[in-house]
């Protein structure tokens, strides 16, 4: 050691036996100076952090219960690089914050509290009143940071868009990828601006009204994160995912790695000040015996919440089709806030499109998608021809609003043998008719990034061109694609033009045909949000009409109704039977922005009239019974 820049002292505090207790990891700046570094390494005989920069040097770490091992080092310094030391090896710190020069260099030590943050009486909308827009950084603009996201939020905010989804944004091999193969799960990707750059993001998008949700992978690393092995017990020693390693959350040494997680999503929420998250595959991890997993991360989640007095949502991702990850923890479910429906996704896809591979082959008629918006679970414990047995579990009395629905994603466009967007799968003014359905759901909806102007590029999965398992990754979809039906097989995902080929073209936004598209987007999350009937917890009926291909879908609260009559078929045709009574107003329809779109108009239930509506097109109509309340 050199005794002249300062001894390390130990860092204290010792270690909490439950792990959803706070304890930070990895390198923590002190006001004060000099910098905290610890580490979870039981393999390790002796651990050293090795300082370059000015600080340079190499210091003791001193262990600590349970295989830590810690120690505060004068002199270090925000901006000073470090590995540790492992016997005769250096590795990067498993919490690192920052990788400047990429997966194997050193580590950065970065200071969270250094940001100037005037977000200071932001909070969130709830959950229900909600409208998200899921948005992949390295695609959304031609230079694909998180800087040059900024000047596109105003947009988003205007349309009547409330929540920001951002696609992962943890360091990864990828500098070109989507995101769902992390290494370092603390750190912020280099290639979108790092840790500073999302500050500024969370800051400006708050500054306009916008919430940002951010989608986290904990149920599985990258293979390039092999090098956590040397420290600890980090893989599951038998289970593993199709992308990589799975987390050891059940084995000798759980509790270690479950508090490596849980502090990870401390670090979201208190140093980015993010307003929730979206968790990737939520069935894919392995945590029994002991308390589910998930349930302990969202009583973390919801302890920081608490700290910061600011509500924050866990949306989770499940192909259980299983309500119980939405129940309390007190009651044995997870506490999560809601789930992701790809059932309502694949109802509306189905019916539109009449495509049937794959998943799809569980939907097509029109009144799947009735039932969908009133259960947005559909497979629910009966036969799946998919899956080729009974599959799912009742879904009970669960709140419409407790999930997240959607017509389109970065998995529904981008596992495709053709990236196609809904938008161009469909002819003429369905892709409109699509909008209206997904904007009039009584659950959470969503919306993937450029389908506000009607985006006609395609979205694919790409990888990192340096990638050594390209051909192996690329050999295996193309596989997968073929079971399912597809056989148009997409681009190599190592290639860089096949990234280039996925950036939304913002050009189109300002074309008439773009412009139409805003219109009508900010048209319904206008009536979305200021039409009594749509209020969250009220009652909704749909109904179909197969071979007419009619749908409507009626919403009613006590201080009135609304109804969406959609014509999804090519021929003009009328209502069979008109189920309503009362004095309607013409709010919306199809080829039209305005609002109200036409005088009062009258029908009973003995009325031999009904709306006529022309081939794939749809109609809103709306009765106010008394005066609304103000909220």
């Amino acid at each position: 050691m050199v005794a002249d820049r300062g001894q390390p002292r130990t860092a204290g505090g010792g270690v909490p036996e439950d792990p959803r207790e706070e304890l930070r990891l990895g390198a923590f700046p002190y006001l004060r100076g000099g910098v905290q570094f610890r580490v979870w390494a039981p393999r390790a005989r002796a651990v050293r952090v090795s300082l370059t920069g000015a600080s340079r040097s190499t210091f003791d770490l001193f262990p600590e219960e349970r295989g830590y091992f810690s120690a505060v080092v004068p002199s270090a310094h925000p901006g000073d690089r470090y590995r540790f030391r492992l016997g005769g090896r250096r590795f990067p710190d498993p919490a690192s914050r920052s990788q400047p020069d990429g997966l194997s260099g050193p580590s950065e030590v970065v200071d969270p509290s250094a940001f100037d943050w005037s977000d200071s009486t932001w909070r969130p909308p709830p959950l229900p009143r909600s409208v998200l827009y899921e948005l992949h950084v390295g695609t959304f603009t031609k230079s694909g940071t998180l800087d040059s996201a900024i000047p596109r939020l105003a947009r988003l905010a205007e349309l009547g868009i409330t929540t920001v989804e951002l696609l992962p944004v943890s360091e990864e091999r990828a500098d070109t990828g989507w995101g769902y193969g992390p290494v370092f799960s603390f750190a912020v990707r280099r290639s979108y601006g790092g840790a500073p750059a999302l500050q500024r993001f969370v800051d400006a998008a708050h500054g306009i009204g916008l919430a940002v949700v951010l989608d986290i992978v904990f149920n599985h690393w990258s293979g390039e994160a092999a090098f956590l092995e040397r420290f600890g017990p980090y893989f599951h020693p038998r289970a593993t995912t199709p992308w990589g390693p799975t987390p050891n959350f059940e084995g000798p040494g759980s509790d270690e790695v479950r508090r490596y997680f849980f502090e990870c999503a401390r670090a979201w929420l208190r140093d980015f000040h993010i307003d929730g998250f979206r968790l990737d595959a939520v069935h894919e991890v392995r945590d029994r015996p002991g308390p589910p997993f998930w349930a302990e991360l969202s009583q973390v989640v919801r302890s920081e919440d608490a700290r910061q007095a600011k509500p924050s949502c866990l949306i989770g991702e499940s192909d259980l089709n299983d309500v119980r990850i939405l129940r309390p923890v007190s009651d044995g479910g997870w506490g999560l806030d809601a789930q992701w429906s790809d059932d309502f996704h694949s109802a509306l896809h189905a019916a539109l499109t009449g495509e049937r591979q794959g998943y799809y082959a569980d939907f097509g008629p029109l009144e799947s998608l009735a039932r969908a918006f009133e259960k947005p679970l559909l497979l629910q414990g009966g036969y799946s021809v998919f899956h080729g047995r009974r599959y799912g579990a009742p879904i009970g009395n669960v709140d419409p609003e407790r999930f997240v629905v959607f017509d389109q994603n970065h998995d529904q466009v981008g596992n495709r043998g053709d990236g196609a967007r809904l938008t161009t799968l469909l002819p003429g003014e369905l892709p409109h008719v699509a909008l209206a359905l997904l904007l009039w759901s009584a659950s959470v909806p969503m919306l993937f990034m450029g389908e506000e102007y009607g985006e006609t590029r395609p979205f694919y999965f790409f990888t990192d061109p340096s990638l050594r398992s390209g051909a192996r990754v690329q050999g295996g979809r193309n596989r997968e694609l073929r079971a399912r039906g597809y056989r148009r097989m997409p681009p190599n995902p190592s290639l860089r033009s096949t990234f280039d080929r996925s950036h939304l073209d913002w050009s189109e936004a300002e074309s008439p045909r773009g412009r139409a598209f805003g219109r009508l987007v900010a048209t319904l999350l206008a009536l979305r949000r200021d039409l009594p009937a749509l209020r969250p917890g009220g009652r909704l009926e749909a109904r179909a009409w197969e071979d007419a291909r009619l749908l409507s879908v009626h919403r009613e609260t006590p201080q009135g109704a609304a109804v969406l009559l959609a014509n999804v078929g090519e021929k003009p045709a009328r209502f069979p039977s008109v189920h309503w009574a009362g004095r309607w107003t013409e709010r919306l329809r199809s080829g039209s922005t305005s609002d109200p779109a036409g005088p009062p108009v009258e029908w009973s239930p003995a009325s031999q009239s009904s709306p006529l509506l022309d081939g794939r097109s749809f109609l809103i109509l709306a009765r106010e019974d008394r005066p609304s309340r103000s909220e």
